[in-house]
């Protein structure tokens, strides 16, 4: 048997065809075999299923004598700071985050929250899953209810020290995914000068106002007018499990994902000298431009949170990002938050005296992107070699670090294929020409299109 839910770095699949009860269950037997834990950290997110798929990981975790720590609905990243604080063998979080409603899935780490993946761990459990032959249980195991969420906001709160904030509105919307809860507790904890708007806030799991997935231009409409008519200085928006978040300035314009990394990572260059920064090589000159500017030091990653955690650690990065939103923060095991950018972005709004949108018109000007564009076509090996034939040999530079990224000097351009869908992905930026820019996603979308 072949289980297709299994992903290069967690699980995800349909409910009730290719993730079930059953197999969490398999799942939670396979995890404690391979990984070998006394106590693991569940979680859920707020979609209907997750209780019941959080029950059956329990069921095969303690029918392998392990020690389960519930800490219920919560984000991911409250799983992955569990883990560590109570220095547990392992985490499980059940959500399928922004997919869509009738899926469900599960993100698993090891000890200190460190990321498990297809070659470090992940396989090994399909493998046992997919044969299911586990023997007879040796049980043993409970299940013990833990509340570690007033321990992660103490430590959420150390990022953003509390001296010369001046006011501001900030609108948040969670999506009615598992946000709302953890942003009160933090909002209630947090010594700034700051009013919240909430949208959207009460989790629901039948999602009345459509999955959370701001990274979508048709979901951004609601928190875009919210910050209009709130006044608000800069909103913010969540997936449904908050491992990203997204940003609109005070006009409620969209944030794209390479200029947030460009200000997260000046960020840490203004707290920490000399600052290591990490960053996905489709989109970078903006990145480059804004730390290097700032004293930092850029260093380009593969595209997913494995490699991105691998190069902060074999660096000591202060933090990486990526445009994708995801972003990782060396004083959170490595591990990627939403909670964290949110507060970082405000505190440098709150000590500028310019707004959001003004930080972020010079990077716009000077590095116009595209944003990323999918293609699905028949052939991807094809399509990559006709775009190699048409510009290769006139790149000022060749980086295959992730796909191939061609330097043409004015204009830069990153094609790559997807670690999770069966799609191309395009990245185009250029030197503060946004014709020019046009001009070549508009020639290299045909040339891929026609593959």
């Amino acid at each position: 048997m072949t289980l297709t839910c299994f992903k290069s770095y967690d699980v995800r699949g349909k409910l009730g065809e290719e993730l079930t009860e059953r197999i969490c269950e398999a799942i939670g037997r396979a995890f404690a075999r391979v990984m070998g834990p006394e106590t693991v950290v569940t979680g859920r997110d707020i979609r209907d299923s997750s209780a019941a798929l959080q029950e059956a990981l329990h069921r095969g975790l303690v029918a392998e004598g392990v020690t389960v720590y519930d800490i219920g609905l919560c984000g991911t990243e409250e799983v992955y700071f569990a883990t560590d604080h109570y220095g547990a063998g392992g985490g499980l979080m059940v959500t399928a985050s922004h997919n869509p409603i009738d899926y469900n899935g599960i993100k698993l780490v090891r000890e200190g929250a460190r990321p498990i993946s297809s070659d470090t761990g992940l396989g090994d459990i399909q493998a046992m899953v997919e044969a299911g032959d586990f023997g007879e249980a040796p049980g043993g195991g409970r299940v013990e209810v833990r509340d570690p969420r007033p321990a992660y906001v103490d430590h959420l709160r150390g990022f953003v020290p509390p001296e010369g904030l001046r006011p501001l509105k900030i609108v948040v919307n969670a999506g009615n995914g598992a946000a709302g809860p953890t942003f009160d507790a933090l909002a209630e904890k947090l010594d700034a000068p700051w009013t919240f708007t909430r949208v959207h806030h009460a989790p629901d799991g039948s999602f009345p106002n459509g999955i959370p997935n701001p990274l979508l231009p048709e979901n951004r409409s609601a928190t875009a007018q919210a910050v209009v008519e709130a006044g608000a200085d800069l909103g913010v928006a969540w997936d449904g499990d908050f491992d990203r978040c997204f940003f609109f300035d005070e006009t409620g314009a969209f944030l794209d994902g390479e200029y947030v990394v460009a200000l997260l990572g000046s960020a840490f260059c203004r707290k920490e000298e000399g600052a290591k920064i990490v960053h996905d090589p489709r989109v970078i000159w903006s990145t480059l431009a804004t730390v290097e500017g700032a004293g930092g030091t850029a260093i380009a990653s593969r595209v997913g949170h494995s490699h991105i955690k691998k190069i902060m650690r074999d660096h000591d990065a202060a933090y990486g990002g990526e445009m994708s939103a995801h972003h990782y923060f060396r004083d959170f095991m490595y591990c990627d938050s939403g909670m964290i950018p949110w507060l970082l972005v405000a505190e440098l709004v709150s000590r500028s005296d310019r707004s959001l949108s003004e930080m972020v018109a010079r990077m716009r000007q000077d590095y116009p992107s595209s944003g990323e564009i999918n293609f699905r076509v028949s052939d991807k090996a094809a399509a990559i070699a006709a775009f190699e034939d048409a510009y290769l040999d006139q790149a000022q530079a060749v980086d295959r670090l992730d796909g191939v990224s061609l330097d043409m000097g004015d204009w830069r351009v990153n094609v790559r294929q997807s670690n999770t869908e069966p799609v191309l992905r395009l990245n185009v930026e250029a030197r503060g020409d946004r014709a020019l820019l046009d001009e070549k996603v508009s020639e290299i979308s045909a040339l891929l299109s026609q593959h």
